[in-house]
């Protein structure tokens, strides 16, 4: 009866996303619809399209699990961060100004952003070969969070999961494109909504409620790396290591202002005035989600014990939080499974559709396409067979990376977000801003994001041992990750005092877009006026 609870929660879930993704094939036929959903995507589903990308299994396994090992219950402060920074901010400075942009550029991916901006298609098709690379162990890592809830709720092998969620996250959008992965987001946002409040709830009770549960977590200590036994360190309001902490917020909440697949939500929303009601409603979401995931993963030390190396669980981080769900009711495990189904496979559909869309349009087309580009419904046709391909290779990686002792799901994810952050981050961002930002700035901030996180990944994969502090610090993908953003913040604005400015008129056309006026009536005018 138990495992007929849990299956029949799936097979309801699967029937409704492959539903969806039939319901929107009619929408998917051109390169705008199939991309952008032609751009008329209202902000609730825009909003939930955001945060469903931004939490997956990696956030509720990997980074739940390790950093509410490392930082207790101050881990909660990550998800503060992803609601205000990563959400609310992100939404506020970027949202605007990249759909009125975008849209008078006639831009569909952040590669083709940079072609346009900067008049460089060597921008543009570098910038298509990191995304390539970095997103694949991103997406890989998307399949390990969720593949060790599947075996610890029904006993299936690692492979079978990885295989299952692929080929159905493969086939809605292949069929439906971007409408039919917002749809399903929302759908899954919803689940995830309900579900990590239920979760936490139920976690709590085990030790006999919030009250019990702090008390508990509060006898635990941690070691200083001076020495000095700290004790209640997981229940004070910093946690044991706070520069690491703060790292960590940075990268994940920062971190998103410069993923393609984060800002291309912005691309496709309905209009200027739908970007306020998104903006709250992907806060809320995210304090919620994020908040509730961090908070959650702070009394993992209450549910793991200590490994050999005196620094890990035994069975590693991404064992914290299954351990945690493994003893709770069929049904709660059933929501659980769903939630983190929801989780993974919303973002896995983003990964895939802007991966195969960035490599169809910035690079296959402009490289070996130059003379005559493809049709319409031949990059279309093109980006459904890479999604296939990337979605494949991914699992394939998923598979061998679960055997692997030293990349566990936050070092693969921290190398991806570290990397496309680093190099995007601020061209992006200043490009919108700022009429003068030169084509070497960009260069460079490509060069810093890829040569810090590459680094940082040989460091960890050679076990490097450094004396420096400092620079041990930054061998962690996390805190490369962020060194490589807050360079590229203060580098870029520098190197653009110091070069002479040029094409000046294309430049002065381009930044037209947020100087159009618009005509109206006066009572459409007064519709938001109070009349006294």
């Amino acid at each position: 009866m138990d495992m007929f609870i849990k299956i029949m929660f799936l097979v309801v879930f699967f029937a409704v996303m492959i539903g969806v993704g039939i319901y929107c094939r009619k929408q998917a036929t051109d390169v705008n619809g199939f991309v952008l959903g032609n751009r008329s995507v209202g902000p609730w589903l825009t909003a939930f399209a955001f945060g469903t990308s931004y939490f997956s299994a990696v956030i509720f396994v990997g980074y739940a699990g390790q950093f509410g090992w490392r930082f207790g219950l101050a881990s909660t402060w990550i998800g503060l961060g992803n609601a205000v920074i990563g959400s609310f901010l992100a939404w506020r400075i970027l949202g605007r100004r990249t759909r009125v942009m975008t849209q008078h550029l006639d831009t569909a991916t952040m590669p083709d952003f940079f072609y346009k901006r900067y008049n460089s298609k060597a921008l543009k098709v570098t910038a298509s070969v990191i995304i390539f690379i970095f997103l694949i162990p991103y997406t890989a890592s998307l399949y390990n969070g969720l593949s060790r809830l599947f075996e610890m709720a029904f006993g299936i092998p690692y492979t079978y999961c990885v295989i299952a969620m692929a080929v159905l996250t493969g086939f809605y959008v292949v069929l439906g494109g971007y409408m039919a992965t917002a749809i399903n987001d929302f759908i899954q946002g919803i689940i995830m909504l309900g579900g990590i409040v239920a979760v936490i709830v139920a976690v709590l009770n085990i030790n006999g409620g919030f009250n019990e549960t702090i008390a508990l977590l509060s006898q635990q200590s941690a070691v200083l790396p001076s020495g000095t036994e700290f004790k209640g360190a997981y229940t004070s309001f910093f946690g044991p290591d706070i520069f690491s902490l703060i790292g960590v917020v940075l990268l994940t909440s920062l971190g998103t202002w410069g993923l393609p697949q984060m800002v291309q939500k912005f691309y496709a929303i309905k209009s200027e005035k739908s970007i306020n009601t998104g903006k709250l409603v992907s806060t809320v979401f995210a304090l919620i989600v994020a908040g509730g995931c961090y908070f959650l993963g702070g009394f993992g030390r209450l549910f793991g014990k200590m490994g050999e190396d005196g620094i890990k669980p035994v069975g590693g981080y991404d064992s914290l939080i299954p351990s945690m769900l493994e003893n709770l009711s069929p049904v709660l495990i059933g929501i659980v499974v769903i939630l983190v189904l929801s989780a993974s496979m919303s973002t896995l559909s983003s990964l895939v559709l802007t991966s195969s869309s960035v490599l169809t349009i910035d690079f296959i087309d402009p490289v070996f396409c130059a003379k005559q580009s493809l049709s319409e419904k031949k990059k279309v046709l093109l980006m459904r067979v890479f999604i296939v391909f990337f979605i494949t290779v991914s699992a394939v990686i998923a598979v061998i990376q679960v055997k692997s002792p030293v990349l566990f799901i936050s070092q693969m994810m921290g190398v991806s977000w570290g990397a496309l952050a680093g190099a995007f981050l601020a061209p992006f961002m200043y490009g919108l801003y700022m009429k003068k930002v030169p084509k070497i700035a960009v260069w460079i901030n490509y060069l810093i994001g890829v040569g810090i996180s590459i680094a940082s990944f040989v460091c960890n994969l050679t076990g490097v041992k450094f004396d420096n502090a400092v620079l041990e610090y930054f061998k962690s993908p996390i805190n490369a990750g962020m060194l490589a953003m807050v360079l590229g913040i203060v580098i870029t604005p520098l190197i653009a005092l110091i070069t002479p400015e040029k094409d000046t008129d294309r430049i002065e056309k381009i930044f037209s877009c947020y100087k159009r006026k618009v005509t109206v009536s006066t009572i459409k005018s007064m519709d938001d006026v109070e009349v006294k």
